[in-house]
Order: C-alpha cells, then sequence, then structure tokens
C-alpha cells in the first residue's frame, strides 16, 4: 500500500482516529475504575472506623478505653499496613493498634485536607516502614471526655495499587486487541469498498490493450457517473478520429484526381515544360502521401483500445520478402514470443518492419535474422518491445548511420528503392513514442534496433 493512496489516507485516517479514541476511551476508563476502587477502599476504611468509635468509650475515671476488637485482624500483627490510632487533642496519652508497635500515624498531611460535613478526612500518608497509606480520621467528642478525639484508620494503598495496575494491565490487552480487531476491519472495508475502482482499472486496460471498446458492467453509485462521462469521453473520441480519417480520405481523393490529371497532361508534352510538370506534380504527390500518411499514423498512435498481435505480421512479412528475394537465397528467421502485442494500429507495424526487412534483405548475402523481446524493455515508465533486424551484409560505417535515416538519402543507387523507408520507419517509432538505433551487427552486418509501444499479452 504505496503512501499517496486512496487506500493508505482511508487507512490511516481511520486507524489515527481510532487509535484516539481508544487511548482517550481508555483512560477514561482506567480513571472511572481507579476512582470505584478509591471510594470502595475509603468505604471500607470508613466502615472500620465507625466500628472503632462503636467500640470506643470513656471509663470512671475518666479514660480511654476500648471494648472489643475490630473484625480486622491484620490490625494486629506487627507492621501489616493495616493501623489504627486514637488520639486525643489535647496532650494525652494515645491508644494505638498493635500493628503500629511503637510507631504513631503521620496525620500532618490532614491539615491540608478539608473536612466533609460529618467531619471526616481523607487523605494519604506514609505509614512505618516507608508504606504508602491511605487514612480515613474524623473528630468524635466522646461522652464523658472533655476534648475532641481523633480516630483514625489506615490501610496499604499498596493493595488498592495492585488492582488498580491488574485492571489497567487487561485494559491495555483489551483495548491493543480491539485496535488490531478495528485496523483489519478497516483493511477489509477499505479493499472492499475500493473494490470497483480496481474494476474501472481492469475495464480501461481491456479498452487500451484492444479487448473492449467501453467500460462495461455495473458499478456503485458514486463511480457510476464516472464510468458514464468516460464512456461518452471514448465515444467522442472515436467519432472524431472517424471524422478525421473520412477528411484525410477525402482530401488524398480531392487532390490525387486533379494530380492524376495534370500528370498524364504533362506526359503528353515532350517538351522541358512537360518534364517540368511532371517533376512538380511528382514532388507534390510525394508530398502528400507523406503528410497524409503522418496524419493517418498520428491519429493512430493515439487511439485508445489500439492493439495489434505481432507474431503473424512479422511472419507474414518474412514470408513474402524470402519469396521476393529467392533467387538470391535469402533466408529470414523469426523469433518473436506468441503473445506480444503492439499498442498501434497492425498496417503501422507492417510499414515499419517491412521497411527493416526489405532494407535489410537488400543489403543482405545470405542471411536475415528478426527478433522481437518483451521481457524487461521499458522506457518513460511504459512498456515497450524490441524489434531487431540483423543481416550479414556489409554493413554500415558509423558516419554513415544518420545520413540513412534522412528522406531519400541513398548510399548505393545501384540498389533499388527511393531512399523513404529508414526515415519513415524513424517517422513512425517517434510517433509512438519510440525510437530506431542502428548498430552494428554480431552477423557482420547492420543491426536495427526499433522500439515500440507494447500491451499486454495478446491472446
Amino acid at each position: 500500500m504505496r503512501s499517496d493512496s486512496l487506500a493508505f489516507r482511508l487507512v490511516a485516517g481511520a486507524a489515527l482516529w481510532s487509535a484516539i479514541a481508544l487511548v482517550a476511551g481508555g483512560l477514561i476508563l482506567s480513571a472511572i475504575f481507579r476512582n470505584s476502587v478509591e471510594r470502595s477502599f475509603d468505604s471500607r476504611l470508613n466502615v472500620l472506623l465507625h466500628s472503632l468509635i462503636a467500640t470506643t468509650e470513656v471509663n470512671a475515671e475518666g479514660e480511654i478505653v476500648r471494648q472489643g476488637g475490630l473484625s480486622e485482624t491484620r490490625f494486629d500483627l506487627a507492621y501489616s499496613g493495616w493501623y489504627w490510632q486514637i488520639w486525643p487533642v489535647a496532650p494525652r496519652p494515645a491508644l494505638r493498634s498493635r500493628s503500629l508497635f511503637d510507631q504513631s500515624l503521620d496525620l500532618s498531611p490532614a491539615e491540608k485536607t478539608i473536612r466533609n460535613e460529618i467531619g471526616l478526612k481523607i487523605f494519604d500518608t506514609i505509614g512505618p516502614e516507608n508504606q504508602p497509606l491511605r487514612v480515613v480520621e474524623r473528630r468524635v467528642t466522646l461522652p464523658g471526655y472533655d476534648v475532641p478525639v481523633s480516630f483514625a484508620v489506615a490501610g496499604e494503598r499498596s493493595e488498592m495499587n495492585v488492582e488498580i495496575q491488574s485492571f489497567n494491565t487487561w485494559l491495555f490487552v483489551a483495548m491493543a486487541a480491539m485496535g488490531a480487531g478495528l485496523l483489519v476491519a478497516l483493511l477489509i472495508q477499505v479493499r472492499f469498498g475500493l473494490r470497483p475502482l480496481d474494476r474501472v482499472r481492469h475495464s480501461l486496460s481491456q479498452i487500451r490493450t484492444g479487448r473492449a471498446t467501453k467500460l462495461e458492467g455495473d458499478f456503485p453509485l458514486e463511480i457510476e457517473p464516472l464510468a458514464e462521462e468516460l464512456n461518452g469521453l471514448l465515444e467522442g473520441n472515436r467519432e472524431v478520429l472517424e471524422r478525421a480519417r473520412t477528411h484525410v480520405g477525402n482530401l488524398a481523393h480531392a487532390l490525387k484526381t486533379p494530380l492524376s490529371v495534370l500528370t498524364n497532361e504533362a506526359r503528353s508534352h515532350k517538351d522541358p515544360f512537360g518534364e517540368t510538370v511532371s517533376r512538380m506534380t511528382m514532388q507534390m504527390r510525394e508530398q502528400i502521401d507523406r503528410h497524409l500518411a503522418r496524419a493517418r499514423m498520428a491519429a493512430s498512435a493515439n487511439v485508445l483500445g489500439a492493439h495489434t498481435p505481432v507474431e503473424p505480421v512479422v511472419s507474414r512479412i518474412a514470408r513474402a520478402l524470402e519469396r521476393i528475394h529467392a533467387e538470391r537465397g535469402i533466408s529470414i528467421e523469426v523469433s518473436c514470443p506468441p503473445d506480444a502485442g503492439f499498442r498501434g494500429e497492425a498496417q503501422d507495424l507492417e510499414e515499419v518492419v517491412g521497411n527493416l526487412l526489405d532494407n535489410a534483405c537488400k543489403w543482405a548475402e545470405e542471411q536475415v535474422r528478426l527478433t522481437v523481446t518483451t521481457e524487461g524493455i521499458e522506457r518513460k515508465n511504459r512498456a515497450f518491445l524490441l524489434v531487431v533486424v540483423e543481416d550479414d551484409g556489409p554493413g554500415l560505417p558509423e558516419s554513415a548511420r544518420k545520413t540513412v535515416l534522412q528522406r531519400g538519402a541513398r548510399l548505393d543507387e545501384t540498389k533499388p528503392g527511393s531512399g523513404l523507408g529508414l526515415s519513415i520507419v524513424t517517422e513512425v517509432a517517434n510517433l509512438y513514442g519510440g525510437e530506431l538505433k542502428l548498430e552494428t551487427s554480431a552477423m557482420g552486418g547492420l543491426r536495427a534496433e526499433l522500439y515500440l509501444p507494447a500491451t499486454a499479452p495478446f491472446s
């Protein structure tokens, strides 16, 4: 999943919001549980405090005495973490639980705590052996006692902290599991939700490779307008192309007929004027053919859906040229993957391959080799195919290779031809975004490398 994809944005955005919500929810639940545990712990201490007050009285000598014990046995174990203390406000002897042994509860933090409506204070302090304690303290005036008496009960906070820590651990595990589950659900949802876009991509690929002419299938309500607009655009493109081809054909017919008349009339005049007219009309015909061909190729090069299987075309041309050059014994070896496809019109492929093979056959001694490669050929992030034509002829000096690519250039007038073949191949390759290169062949002659846009494997 790329960072600039819709799927990544949807998953990342939802995952970030889910993470924030889960963390916030976890903190809130932890705080609620902590408050609940503290209230429960405070209530327990408060019950013990009331029991302590209820079992304390003043005897006939005016001394504070205890009548009976408390239900918590840890008050009798030294430094157990559970303590009680009765301390008169006036400097008089205090009563303490056995668990305090020779220590006293530090009630000084109570000074920072406000008493509630019944005179109760709840605060934290440090007990014997640095134990963190939770203390409930209340001042009560006992009958027969002339000063208020402070009753305090303390319990070790570690019990409460262990319970809170255990809850937080399980809460973290639960939230992590929920987050992982939400992430998986998000991935499934995004994959399922964006699947129609994959269908659109597949349909466009079918159009580009010539297997379809429009987007087909049922699409969701949100994508259906896009599919309709794309189909309208494709249909409009086909109509424009068809009109352009019609105009090109009409123009060709309109110009060639008058040129033919001029040519015939010029031939009937054997004087210099007739020869000049014949020469000029021939040049005009060549220019018209050239520019009409370029217009046709430019239109077909940008047609969506144009797809031509390569192997049948090159094999058919090779067989035809072998028959033409049979007297010279020229053999043409063809190596082409059966699923190779050219993203363009068949007549353009026939023209470029035919020119390359015909040129090679003219100069070859005995052997011409044509090889088509489709694997690993990429230019400008697009798939290309490589057509290589080699011969065992005399080859071509490097200094002359640029010259032969120019229109009308011929290095040997004894060979038949107009000098337009390689220049036409170059023009067609450029129109399709490809390229023609001339190198030295391992067979000894010329090696022509032609790059043309490829399509998905043709079937």
